[in-house]
This record gives structure tokens, sequence and C-alpha cells, in this order.
């Protein structure tokens, strides 16, 4: 039996990440499960200036590029904190305001969780 971790979200990036096409919200799911079971899918990376507990699924679907912010080293869970469809004028970089945004969730999950 594989021993799994569960996977805990904030009611936000929950809310995003269900706008995301059937197709992106599939892939990502396998994903997840793939982390909920100790591993490490193909499509997972440091999310940078975050900390080596935070982490990021970047999928190209259908021409579109969607992310999905996580935490493993908070809880006993995995917290997906954000999700987000990436409109990049920037090239690859993260937009600063999704940074913010990331910034923010997981200061207010760790206080949450105190």
């Amino acid at each position: 039996m594989i021993d799994t971790r569960p996977i805990s979200w904030l009611k936000a990036a929950r809310k995003d990440f269900e706008e995301f096409p059937a197709g992106a919200q599939l892939e990502m799911g396998r994903a997840l499960t793939i982390l909920a079971e100790g591993q490490m899918p193909d499509i997972a990376k440091h999310l940078t200036g975050f900390g080596s507990g935070v982490m990021e699924l970047a999928l190209k679907h259908r021409g579109d590029a969607y992310r999905v912010v996580y935490a493993l080293q908070i809880d006993d869970d995995i917290w997906v904190v954000h999700a987000f469809q990436k409109k990049s004028k920037s090239g690859i970089k993260t937009p600063k305001h999704e940074i913010d945004l990331i910034h923010d969730r997981l200061k207010r999950l760790k206080e949450m969780l105190k």
C-alpha cells in the first residue's frame, strides 16, 4: 500500500484551479497525485525566492501556461497556495503581482496553522 500525504487547498487557489481547462486540471491532478505518493513529477520545479519547501508545477497546455504553487514544509499536508494561468509579459519570469500574492498566502497559511 502506498503511503500518501494529504493535499490541502487554500480556498482561493482551489477556485482559481477550477477555472483551468479540463485537460490542464487533469494533468495537474496527476502531478499532485505523484507528489502525494512521495515522488517528484516531471513538471515540478523549485520556485525561487521562497526557500526549499515551495515548489511549482509548470504546465504548457494548448499553447497556454498554467502554474500551481504548493508548499511541502509548512505542515504534514501538501498545501496548494496558488493556481494561475501565466500571461507573462517578461518571458519566463513569474509576474511580480503573482509572487506578491504567493508571499501573502504563505504568510497567512503559516499563521492559520500555528
